[in-house]
C-alpha cells in the first residue's frame, strides 16, 4: 500500500513538471497502462474534489482533440473555444492543458541583444495545408523579427524563389517604416551562393537588392540556428499559435489574417523584453525607406509564356496573345488585376483569381494567328494532278531507237 502510495505521487510530481505518459514510463521503469490508470484517478479525484462545475465543462472534448492532434498552445485553444462560447479565463484551460503537455528539453544558449535599428532576423519557414482537394501542400512563410522590438512580420508566398523574398522583405519594411542596418539570415540559395575563405559570396540580385534598399546582409552561423534565434523563435510561434484550426479561400485571405495576427502579437507584451512591440519599434531609428519607384520595382515577378499562350500564377492559368509564346515576361498584382508586361508593353491584364487550377482566357487571345497548315513546307507534301501526261512520239523514233541498241 505504501509503495502504490508513492508510485501514486512520484506520477503526480512527474506530470506536474510535464512528462508525458511515454517518459514517466522509462523514467519509473512501469507499464504505460500503469502510468496511464493512476493518471486517470488523479484527474477524477481531482474533478470529484471541485464541488463547483468548471467553465471548462462542454469544452473538454473539443480541447482533447486539439491536444491529440499536437496543439498545446493554450492561446490557440482559447480564441477558439471563445468562438462557440467559452467565457472562463485562460488559467483554467493551462491547468489541464499542463499535465498532457510534452516536456521542452533545450540547449543552453547564450542572449544576444542588438541596439535599437542595428539588426532584423529573416528566415523561411514551410508549414502545411490542406487544399479544396484535399491533398496536403507545402506553405512557404517568411517570417522576419526586428531583433531590438520584437516586432514581427509574416507573409506566406506560393514559392521560395528570389522574386518572393525580395518581394516579401520590401513588404515588411514598409509594415516596420523603414529598414534595418543590417539583416541576418541562414544560408539559403537565394542570399548565398558560396561560403569561402574569404567569406560569403553572396547572390548578386540579392546583393544588389542590400545596396538599394541600404541594408547589410549578414549570414549565421552553420548549423547554428540558434544564432537567430529570435525569428527562430517567430517561425515556431506562427506555426503554434497562429495556424492551428485556420481556415482560408486563397493566400491573400491567408496573408490578410497574418497581417492582422501580427498586428495582435505587436501590440502585446512580449515574453523577453517585457515591453510592447510596436511601442518600442518607435525608438528602432531605422533607415527611411526608398523611393516608392524603388520598391514598385522588386514587386515585379518573371514568367515564361507556354506555347499555347499562358503564364502560370499561384497555380492558375492567365492567357497572353499568341505573339508572346516562348517569351519571358513581367508580372504583378496592381490592386485587384495581374499585369503581365514585355519590354515596357502591357500585353495583359486580368482580375487576380483564387481558385487554383483555374484557366483565365484572354479575349481575341488567338486573333490572326497563322495556321499550321500552312506553315508546312513544300517537300513534305504530295501534289494531285488531273491525270499523268505522256510525250507523243512517231513510231520512226522507235524503230531508230532498237536499230542503235542491236548494234
Amino acid at each position: 500500500r505504501m509503495k502504490r502510495s508513492g508510485t501514486v505521487i512520484r506520477i503526480r510530481q512527474l506530470a506536474s513538471e510535464g512528462q508525458s505518459i511515454r517518459q514517466i514510463s522509462r523514467t519509473m521503469d512501469i507499464a504505460r497502462n500503469t502510468v496511464r490508470k493512476h493518471l486517470r484517478s488523479i484527474y477524477e479525484a481531482d474533478r470529484a474534489k471541485s464541488a463547483k462545475p468548471s467553465k471548462l465543462d462542454g469544452y473538454r472534448d473539443f480541447i482533447d482533440k486539439q491536444v491529440e492532434g499536437g496543439n498545446y498552445n493554450c492561446e490557440n485553444i482559447l480564441l477558439q473555444i471563445q468562438r462557440i462560447g467559452y467565457t472562463g479565463k485562460i488559467s483554467i484551460l493551462k491547468d489541464y492543458v499542463r499535465p498532457q503537455r510534452p516536456a521542452k528539453r533545450m540547449p543552453a544558449v547564450m542572449r544576444f541583444e542588438t541596439a535599437p535599428g542595428q539588426q532584423a532576423q529573416m528566415d523561411w519557414g514551410i508549414v502545411y495545408c490542406i487544399d479544396d482537394r484535399g491533398m496536403t501542400r507545402k506553405l512557404p512563410a517568411l517570417v522576419i523579427v526586428l531583433g531590438n522590438s520584437r516586432a514581427m512580420y509574416a507573409e506566406f508566398t506560393s514559392r521560395c524563389d528570389e522574386d518572393s523574398l525580395t518581394r516579401c522583405m520590401v513588404n515588411s519594411f514598409e509594415y516596420f517604416g523603414g529598414v534595418p542596418r543590417e539583416v541576418l539570415t541562414d544560408r539559403m540559395k537565394t542570399v548565398l551562393t558560396a561560403y569561402g575563405d574569404k567569406g560569403p559570396v553572396w547572390h548578386r540580385r540579392f546583393e544588389d537588392f542590400a545596396a538599394v534598399m541600404g541594408f547589410i546582409p549578414k549570414v549565421c552561423r552553420a548549423r547554428r540556428p540558434q544564432t537567430k534565434g529570435k525569428v527562430e523563435r517567430g517561425v515556431r510561434f506562427l506555426k503554434e499559435s497562429f495556424l492551428p484550426g485556420r481556415c482560408f479561400t486563397n493566400l491573400d485571405e491567408l496573408n490578410g489574417q497574418v497581417r492582422h495576427w501580427c498586428d495582435t502579437q505587436n501590440n502585446r507584451i512580449h515574453g523577453s523584453t517585457g515591453e510592447v512591440p510596436f511601442r518600442k519599434l518607435e525608438q528602432e531609428n531605422l533607415l527611411p525607406l526608398p523611393s516608392a519607384e524603388v520598391r514598385s520595382a522588386y514587386r515585379w515577378q518573371t514568367r515564361k509564356v507556354s506555347k499555347d499562350g499562358f503564364i502560370s500564377y499561384e497555380g492558375v492559368f492567365y492567357g497572353v496573345p499568341w505573339q508572346y509564346s516562348g517569351k519571358e515576361v513581367n508580372v504583378r498584382i496592381a490592386g485587384a488585376c495581374l499585369e503581365i508586361w514585355c519590354s515596357g508593353i502591357l500585353a495583359a491584364s486580368h482580375r487576380k483569381e483564387s481558385v487554383s487550377g483555374k484557366i483565365v482566357w484572354l479575349e481575341g487571345q488567338y486573333r490572326d494567328i497563322p495556321d499550321a497548315g500552312n506553315n508546312i513546307g513544300a517537300a513534305m507534301m504530295a501534289r494531285m494532278v488531273e491525270q499523268h501526261k505522256v510525250e507523243d512520239r512517231p513510231l520512226s523514233a522507235y524503230a531508230a531507237f532498237a536499230e542503235v541498241a542491236y548494234d
